[in-house]
């Protein structure tokens, strides 16, 4: 408070110069002058006290302002995360679903003059897949309305990748190799492992061209493994960008676990799924 300040320096000099010449100088002067200190003093105060006041409401609405731009961009980061799991979830369950009534119905009916019995099989497969599908449908419609995880088949983990390989090996005639250990795991890991399963054979089925398929489910001292390999034409790991890949790395990542890929152009696949125990996700 700098005009504060300047008063009573200029105060002080004055009654110095009258001092000099009279007893004022004593302990009047004396009293005077620290009054005059003192109320300086209090208007320096006062003024670093409006001074931090004006910056402390400063800092308030500038915190006030920040809360609300995170608040906004984490409602954004949210709806985005929640779209990318829709898209997920759309890819590896009516998409792969499409795409399996795509195949069956260009076999079906290439064979109905030749084999008419297999392509009676595939149209029951069809029908088949259509009806699953349309409860995919209506189960994604479901969780849009209230979030949460997807739903997967009544039974034990061994026993929904038999059925979901059962349907494959019909569907495609191609030899399957299962070893599934008859594991209790809690829901989520149920259909990560179940979603991981039919990508991989998605994949199969549209690009490698194999002829034998090996599956196998146990459990580690650090967490359930799922192992999928084929003997097909394989594909260079570090090349590729498909959606499918990335989405299982995704939904393993959120329950802590890792996707490994390993395949060469002519040696085929080997994709290995792993996720820890539930406890150590949560810890």
């Amino acid at each position: 408070m700098p005009s504060a300040a300047a008063t009573g320096v200029t105060l002080t000099g004055a009654l110095v110069r009258q001092g000099w010449s009279a007893e004022f100088f004593g302990e009047t002067l004396v009293s005077t002058l620290i009054v005059v200190a003192v109320g300086v003093l209090i208007g320096l105060w006062a003024h670093s006290v409006v001074a931090q006041s004006s910056e402390r409401a400063r800092l308030i609405e500038e915190l006030e302002r920040t809360e609300a731009q995170l608040s906004e961009a984490h409602q954004r980061q949210g709806a985005a995360d929640e779209r990318e799991r829709i898209a997920r979830d759309i890819h590896d369950t009516l998409a792969q679903g499409f795409a399996s009534i795509i195949v069956l119905a260009e076999a079906a009916r290439a064979g109905l003059s030749d084999d008419p019995a297999r392509s009676a099989r595939q149209l029951r497969s069809i029908e088949s897949t259509a009806r699953e599908n349309l409860a995919e449908a209506r189960e994604l419609v479901g969780s849009a309305r209230q979030p949460g995880p997807g739903r997967a088949a009544a039974g034990t983990v061994a026993q929904t990748l038999r059925r979901t390989l059962d349907r494959f090996a019909e569907d495609t005639g191609l030899a399957v190799d299962a070893d599934l250990a008859d594991l209790e795991c809690d829901q989520q890991t149920r259909i990560a492992l179940l979603r991981c399963t039919q990508e991989s054979l998605a994949n199969v089925r549209k690009h490698a061209r194999a002829s034998t398929v090996g599956v196998v489910l146990v459990r580690r001292p650090y967490g359930v493994e799922l192992e999928i390999t084929d003997d097909g034409s394989g594909f260079v790991a570090g090349e590729s960008t498909g959606f499918g890949l990335d989405g299982m790395r995704k939904r393993l990542a959120e329950l802590g676990g890792r996707l490994t890929v390993t395949s060469s152009v002519g040696d085929g696949t080997r994709i290995l799924a792993t996720i820890p125990p539930a406890s150590e996700v949560e810890t």
